[in-house]
């Protein structure tokens, strides 16, 4: 039996970062076993109903899903040279985190030989011109795959961009009638929106962004599995990696089930004054996981208002930093600083491949200690020792294993952190799953653009 990624709750309890700071957890388990058990019973049951916006935890479940995605990458490999994903937010978070996780870290920069002929991938999620100019100066676009990613086909950053190269393919491809749709792949809305016509006017392949799975929780549908798979990743084992941890996820029993006691000690904590929360992966190539959560948790968790209507103006504030870089830049605060966070460790206990450090500078005696250790090691120790300083300020931490970064247990790892994301709002009696404060912002860059039908939000707006 493969293993599964774990936590270690140890840093959190008052016998470790004192009773100011740390929790008491067996009593906090017994405390809180009732309503957790709630939570998580109807978080799991809420999967089986229609509408409910939690179908990403059937996500290990859809072999058809899995089957049509590598068919259709498998029938493109070696077509391109580059794959370019637009889409912004979910639409581009949870797929740039799994490909900088699973890849080469210098993927891009490979022969095709050594990529084994699939593509270059380039996420465009802005809409600054320079970069958009600068990636057009590095593409041949006659090779070129463009997987569009819009749930309406109205997200202005997705459509400018896409509405570019549209201009730009059918200006190198000459015959745009017969060719533009062997460039274009959209993952879209099954039935209605813009981009849904358009793949019908233009005969373009589609995948979709089911209705009710909302864009943050996307990763495991065709948002973040077709450029996994068009990059030669496997999406049944990602479904696989799942399936092994469900049974741990959805377990309604609050001691044996660590991706809700880290919600529950999460959402304490923050009530407790921390209202900080440091995710630290020890790995540069689990660095976009961080990025990914800023926008889970921020987005999931702040809301103005609970279930019951009333104004309550949670949340919790994510934080993003990478081991060892950020103990040059950030643990400095975090040791000595004030006393609202609370963190997050992700680590790798085997890498790919050993790496040692030679001992090649023999006259320098102060650095004999490097010699002859791997650099795993090193970072390791660099992770246990950023902890036990944590420890010894009192400021309390989590640290979650993974085996081994591969597409099983990062996998695990992303819907272990989608499950407590939902279980957190659920605790704080608020909807997770909407984004009323982004919409409003959405409205005022309608208003500013002269889009039709938001005129009257244009002095708002420009803050007149």
């Amino acid at each position: 039996m493969m293993m599964t990624i774990t936590f270690d709750f140890t840093n959190y309890d008052l016998s470790a970062v004192g009773s100011t700071h740390g929790l008491n957890r067996s009593e906090v388990l017994t405390e809180y076993q009732a309503p957790m058990y709630q939570h998580i019973t109807e978080l799991f049951a809420k999967r089986h109903t229609e509408g409910a916006w939690v179908k990403w935890l059937n996500a290990g479940n859809q072999p058809e899903l899995a089957q049509e995605l590598m068919t259709y990458a498998k029938a493109q490999h070696g077509k391109y040279d580059d794959l370019i994903i637009l889409g912004i937010g979910g639409s581009s978070l949870g797929g740039l985190a799994l490909l900088k996780a699973l890849l080469h870290p210098f993927w891009n920069n490979l022969s095709t030989e050594a990529r084994k002929g699939y593509p270059r991938f380039h996420f465009v999620d802005n809409v600054e011109g320079d970069t958009i100019n600068g990636l057009l100066d590095v593409v041949n676009l006659k090779r070129t795959l463009v997987n569009v990613v819009s749930k309406s086909g109205t997200t202005a950053e997705t459509m400018s961009v896409f509405m570019l190269l549209k201009e730009r393919l059918e200006a190198v491809l000459k015959q745009p009638a017969t060719q533009l749709k062997d460039h274009l792949v959209f993952t879209t809305d099954l039935n209605k929106g813009i981009l849904r016509e358009l793949a019908t006017t233009l005969e373009v392949t589609t995948f979709e962004v089911p209705d009710d799975v909302g864009g943050r929780f996307s990763v495991f549908s065709a948002v973040g599995m077709l450029p996994a798979a068009l990059c030669g990743l496997d999406v049944a084992e990602f479904q696989k990696g799942i399936q092994a941890y469900e049974t741990v996820a959805s377990n309604p029993n609050l001691a044996q089930n660590p991706v809700a006691q880290n919600a529950l000690y999460q959402m304490l904590f923050c009530q407790a004054g921390k209202p900080i929360s440091v995710l630290m992966p020890y790995s540069t190539k689990l660095a976009f996981v961080a990025d990914w959560y800023v926008q889970l948790w921020a987005e999931s968790l702040g809301k103005a208002e609970n279930l019951k209507g009333e104004t309550v103006n949670v949340g919790a504030t994510p934080l993003k930093a990478v081991g060892a870089t950020d103990q040059h830049s950030q643990v400095q605060l975090y040791n000595e600083g004030p006393f609202d966070k609370v963190f997050t460790f992700i680590t790798v206990e085997t890498p790919d491949a050993e790496l040692m450090i030679p001992d090649s500078l023999p006259e320098v005696p102060a650095l004999g200690y490097l010699a002859n250790q791997s650099f795993h090691k090193l970072l390791s120790c660099e992770f246990m020792a950023t902890k036990a300083s944590l420890k010894r300020n009192q400021r309390p931490s989590c640290t979650i294993s993974m085996p081994k970064l591969d597409v099983f247990h990062f996998a695990q790892l992303l819907y272990a952190i989608e499950v407590q994301t939902a279980l957190a709002g659920a605790f704080l009696g608020i909807d997770p799953f909407n984004q009323p404060g982004v919409e409003l912002g959405k409205k005022y860059t309608h208003a500013l653009m002269g889009s039709q039908g938001y005129e009257h939000l244009i002095n708002e707006a420009m803050g007149v």
